[in-house]
Order: C-alpha cells, then sequence, then structure tokens
C-alpha cells in the first residue's frame, strides 16, 4: 500500500449527545497517500485533485517547507521522536482552489514500517487548526486531552478517545469525547478503499 495513492468511499457520522442530541450522518470520499510521492494526476484533472503543504499544520522555518518536514517539525514541538521512516495520511484533496479538512490524520512509521506516532489535525469552520500528537497502542488506541475550541455546543476541556488503525482494505477512525458529564460526542469515518481511476 506504501507509496500507492487510493481513495475511500466514506461515510461520515457525528452524534453530539448533549446538551441537546443530534446526529447526522453523510458519505464523501478520502484520500490515503504517501506523504512523499507526489500523486499523478492528469494535467485535466488537477484543478480537482491536487494536495498542499500549505493546507495543513505549520510552516516549517528551516529547510524545504513540505509535507513531511511540517509533520517532522510538529512532533518535534510536541517532545515525539521523529520515527524517520514513511509517512502516511488521510486527507481531503483541494477541489477548484478550496480545500477543507475538520481531520487529517498522519501515521509515522519508523524504518520496519511500525506506527510510532500519530499527528491528527483538527481544522474547525472559524479556520483555527490544532494538531495532536499522540502514541498509539497495538489496536490503534490513544487518548489526547483537547485543546481546541470546536463546536459552539461544548467548550475546550474534556478528553479524546481515539481509535486510528492505519487503514487498509477497510478505513475506520473514531473519535469520543468525554467530559466530567461523560461522552458528550462521538465522530466516526468508515469507508472501503477503492484505487483511483483517472482514465485516458
Amino acid at each position: 500500500m506504501t507509496g500507492t495513492p487510493a481513495m475511500y468511499d466514506t461515510e461520515i457520522g457525528h452524534l453530539r449527545r448533549s446538551p441537546v442530541e443530534h446526529g447526522f450522518r453523510y458519505r464523501s470520499a478520502s484520500w490515503f497517500i504517501d506523504v512523499d510521492t507526489p500523486l499523478a494526476v492528469p494535467v485535466w484533472l488537477r484543478p480537482l485533485v491536487s494536495f498542499r503543504a500549505s493546507d495543513h499544520l505549520s510552516p516549517v522555518a528551516d529547510g524545504a517547507d513540505t509535507l513531511r518536514g511540517r509533520v517532522e517539525e510538529t512532533l518535534r514541538a510536541h517532545g515525539a521522536q521523529v520515527p524517520g521512516g514513511t509517512i502516511t495520511a488521510l486527507l481531503n484533496a483541494r477541489c477548484l482552489g478550496y480545500v477543507f479538512d475538520p481531520l487529517t490524520v498522519f501515521w509515522c512509521h519508523d524504518a520496519a514500517g511500525a506506527v510510532r506516532a500519530i499527528v491528527a489535525e483538527v481544522h474547525n469552520t472559524y479556520g483555527d487548526r490544532h494538531a495532536y500528537v499522540v502514541r498509539p497502542d497495538a489496536q490503534g488506541r490513544a487518548r489526547t486531552d483537547k485543546a481546541m475550541y470546536v463546536s459552539p455546543f461544548h467548550g475546550v476541556d474534556g478528553h479524546y478517545d481515539l481509535t486510528v488503525p492505519p487503514p487498509d482494505g477497510r478505513l475506520q477512525v473514531t473519535v469520543r469525547l468525554n467530559t466530567e458529564d461523560g461522552t458528550v460526542f462521538d465522530a466516526a469515518v468508515r469507508g472501503s478503499r477503492v484505487e483511483p481511476r483517472f482514465g485516458a
């Protein structure tokens, strides 16, 4: 899978449990890429499918300002070791000059291919973004304190329980927000892998 871009036909679900319960689901599509492997997109399709380092994380002050550079700089800023292997990402493509990526996940592998760290970047509708750096267990589970305002219904208290195993034929990413009042929000991205076919 590494180095070969793929798409996932996804279903995204949100369930707010308090203060007023409300949920919804919708269909979408996400890209899974190796950040070092440029996506070979035909010229005619480039306005519809493109990826920019500037859409994610913070700029690199010294050196090449690439997506890998931004991920590794984020790891260092959070006191995490840079594993040095492949970095894969689940993200949305820029389309007609626009992209909104509520959650981007970067899996940071060591030279042997094991996931040593995950960067989960959250964007809100106010133009803010925040990167959470976690070290998952063998099942892809991790916990991190909430640090950014996302919804008018919830503050920045509580913690997220994440399940972010590397995708294979199936994709399953879940986020649960827990506070002193219990579980107040659940989100999930689930989908099936499909190979991108651009045609002639």
